[in-house]
Formats: structure tokens, sequence, C-alpha cells
């Protein structure tokens, strides 16, 4: 357990207009190649064609000297890999981790109507095809090195997903708030999910789910939350239908399962995140069969733990990831 204190300051309307200018999350300058110089990586980005036939966006985060290990992280609902995201990625590919993501279907720059996951089967299926692709096509040397999962939020639920459907593939799993089942905070009341549920097998794309904007719910430092929304292709629409029932299914059936988990792992969660439960983080690493697990839980902290927290707090979140990856590399 950890004790931060921090002071929130609302920010002024000069201040709020200064941000909504930024072209990048950190600012307008310097340029995204510059910015990742300055910061002792290289990145590169391009499409994967899924064997499905969808193509996806992808980035590399990678070291200048040669890696320790290789990083494949999932993003959450609704975000993406190329804003608040690349802060962590930029983060462990400094620390001399070669980091890879993909934006998933109708998310980010990748094919897919927005924000609509009709089937996270498939999206299991994709990052697996990616992920693989990644240790066997790229430079030799990375075959041989340690592979660790990383996932935040609904992300962290994909992780899970592809262990079970490929064990012992990865080395390990890094689990930012996992959505291992959906609050009950922000999950809607009877009979809502019921008629919803009912209504998703005719138009599962409608985008209409009565829910609060999760930003508001995940990001604590009100500067960063008006970061976080200026994200030029975040979806800021109701959640879709079929990508509810969906996470739902998913969610359900990831509850049931943490008694099989095998994978060593960390879980990070805030006691104060209303999106994902971290009770449940807390049952992830009770009931999981690892005998390598951990288990951190932040006094006070949100849901958005590697950007929405105050500086102090989301350098503590990364200096106990670092160390654990440092301690299995």
């Amino acid at each position: 357990m950890q004790n931060r204190s921090e002071k929130l300051t609302p920010t002024t309307m000069e201040e709020e207009q200064a941000l909504q200018k930024r072209k990048f999350y950190w600012g307008n300058t310097p340029d995204e190649e510059e910015y990742h110089k300055l910061h002792n990586i290289k990145s590169t980005t391009s499409f994967y064609k899924s064997p499905r036939g969808l193509s996806l966006f992808t980035r590399s985060w990678l070291p200048l000297t040669p890696p320790r290990g290789i990083i494949c992280m999932v993003h959450g609902y609704g975000n993406d890999i190329s804003w608040t995201f690349q802060a962590t990625a930029i983060f462990l590919a400094g620390n001399g981790y070669a980091c890879f993501a993909l934006d998933m279907e109708g998310h980010g720059r990748s094919e897919g109507l927005k924000a609509f996951v009709p089937n996270v089967d498939d999206v299991v299926a994709d990052y697996l095809a990616f992920f693989s692709s990644v240790v066997t096509s790229t430079d030799a040397n990375y075959q041989n090195l340690p592979k660790f999962l990383f996932g935040e939020s609904m992300g962290g639920a994909i992780c899970l997903l592809i262990e079970c459907k490929r064990p012992k593939f990865f080395d390990g799993a890094i689990l930012i708030a996992p959505m291992c089942k959906i609050s009950d905070k922000v999950r809607p009341s009877w009979p809502i999910p019921e008629i919803l549920m009912f209504v998703s097998k005719f138009a599962p794309s409608l985008a209409i789910v009565p829910t609060a904007d999760l930003v508001d719910k995940s990001v604590k430092v009100p500067e960063k939350r008006i970061i976080a929304g200026m994200n030029p292709v975040r979806y800021t629409g109701k959640p879709r239908l079929g990508t509810v029932v969906e996470l739902l299914r998913v969610t359900e059936y990831l509850s049931s399962q943490l008694s099989n988990v095998n994978i060593p792992f960390i879980v990070l969660h805030g006691n104060a995140d209303v999106v994902t439960d971290p009770e449940v983080s807390k049952d992830l690493y009770e009931k999981a069969k690892s005998k390598d697990k951990s288990l951190k839980i932040y006094e006070g902290m949100m849901h958005s733990l590697l950007f929405g927290e105050t500086d102090e707090n989301v350098e503590l979140v990364r200096g106990d990831i670092l160390l654990w990856l440092n301690d299995r590399c």
C-alpha cells in the first residue's frame, strides 16, 4: 500500500486554452521523431495485415542499445497507441526494453468502426499473430530475449486471454488496472444490461449505452484530463451495444477463470479506481496458481495510473514496473 499526498489545482482559462493548442501530448514541440531522440530511443510505425484481413496500425519503441527484453503492449477501450499511451512505451524503451503495440480493431488508426469490438476472441487472435510475428521476424537476437505482455484496463483482460490461448509463450505479464470484471460503479443497473443485450442482437453497432465519460472517471489531475481529451483519434461517443455485450461476456468469463492463471505477473491498481474493480485484482492475486506473482495497490490513485496521476505518482508506478522487469531480465 502506498500513501501519496497530492495538491490538485484547477486550470485557469488561459492554461486550458494553452493546453488545447497542443499538437502532441507533451506539447507543440519538438516533433515526434526529435522527442524520441531526446529520450534515447528510436520508433517506427507501420500497418499490419491481420490473418482475417484487417489493416491494423502498429508502433515500435526501441532502445539504442541491445534490449534486455521484449514488451508486447495492449491499450484499453477507447484508447490508442499514439497519444498518452506512448509515454509508458517511451519510458520502458529508454530503460532498455523493446516495445511493440498495435491499435486494436476500431481504435486509433486501425481499420474498423470506431470503438466497435464485435468479438474479443478475434482481437486476441490479431494480437497473438502480431506479437508472434514480432518475435520471429525481427532481429535474430530478439528471439532469445524474455517476452512480456503489458495491458492497461481492457488490454489487461486481453493479455490474460492471450495467455489462455497460448500458454507459456510469454515469460510474464504486467497488468495495469485490468478489466477482469466491469466495476459495479460504471456497469448499468438492472434491467438496463438485459435490455441492451436484447437490442444488441438486432443493432450491435448502435452507440447508445448510457455511461459517463471515462476520461473524467480515470484521470485525476485536471490538466492531464484536458490533455487526454485532446487525443485527435480518441472515441468520444457512447459505448456501442455490441462492444459492451462482448466486454460483459469476456469479463464474466475471466472472473471465473482467475484460479487458472499460471503466468508470472504483476498487477497494479489504484484503490480509488471506479472503472475497473481493484477487489478483482486482489482476487486474481490470491486465486492465480502462478508461483511468481505480485500485487501493488496504490492508496488514493484512480484508473489512469501511468498518465492521469500526479507526476510523482506516475514515477512511483513506473518504478515498480521497471523493478519487476529488471529482476526478471
